[in-house]
């Protein structure tokens, strides 16, 4: 089984046009969601600027969440493709370079699976550092957000394994429930931090579905217009939608910058 496998010839340029054009609607519909809840949550007597900015902070929350649900999703595919490519050439030795790979995925699956994680986190800074600069959230504000991005991925593998999706999706679940302890429980750690943090996370709730009410939409009318192909497993054709959304959020955030900084 090859690459080209995993993409669907029939998805031509004027249905990812479509598709993208979708996802721009998709995100702009939330950030018209997210202004409507600053002027609900915003005191009359604050001044214009108060709301302006507490707006552009929760754009960047919310863009900042696609970003890492996005690297996430990044992750989970590719041990779902690697994975599927193990099993199917299992014990070949044919070919000098997949002999490698599959002595690799047999013996030191969880060291690869590590450095998997790791480079979706270079994938996320270099995002939203370098490509998609998001200058208007906090340090620990960020830090909630990517902690937000694995429940939001534990949640989507969930769901696929519920409909019956057949890739095993028990050690990436694993593998982010260990992230997140280790995120709040280390040795200097009080629980007060734990209550704090918890806290934060559960105000970002709103948020979180949010996004999963948009990728769940538009990964739905992916598989039914034939965009997207469910033999690859849904987990591809979901990752793919997260890279129309993060396209979106670049195109859309770009045009914010410079709306913003002519006022």
């Amino acid at each position: 089984m090859t690459v080209d496998a995993y993409f669907n010839p029939d998805f031509t340029w004027p249905g990812k046009l479509f598709f993208f054009s979708v996802a721009l609607l998709g995100i702009l519909l939330c950030d018209l969601i997210l202004w409507g809840w600053c002027v609900i949550r915003t005191d009359r007597r604050e001044e214009a600027h108060v709301r302006t900015d507490r707006y552009r902070n929760l754009l960047c929350r919310f863009y900042e969440l696609v970003i890492a649900a996005t690297s996430v999703m990044s992750f989970a595919c590719a041990y779902v493709v690697l994975n599927h490519v193990y099993s199917l050439y299992r014990g070949d030795t044919t070919d000098e370079l997949l002999a490698g790979f599959l002595n690799i995925w047999e013996n030191w699956k969880d060291f690869a699976l590590l450095l998997l994680i790791c480079l979706s986190c270079v994938a996320n800074t270099l995002l939203d550092k370098v490509f998609i600069p998001l200058k208007r959230i906090k340090r620990e504000q960020i830090a909630e957000i990517r902690m937000l991005g694995m429940f939001y991925a534990i949640i989507v593998l969930l769901y696929l394994n519920v409909i019956g999706d057949s890739s095993e999706y028990s050690p990436v679940m694993m593998y982010y429930l260990g992230l997140m302890v280790g995120r709040f429980v280390y040795f200097d750690a009080s629980l007060r931090d734990f209550l704090y943090a918890m806290k934060n996370i559960f105000f970002c709730l709103p948020m979180l579905i949010m996004g999963l009410a948009l990728s769940g939409s538009m990964s739905f009318l992916g598989f039914q217009a034939g965009f997207l192909l469910e033999r690859n497993y849904y987990i591809v054709g979901v990752f793919y939608t997260h890279l129309f959304l993060l396209a979106a959020v670049f195109v859309i955030n770009i045009c914010q910058s410079i709306l913003f900084r002519k006022r």
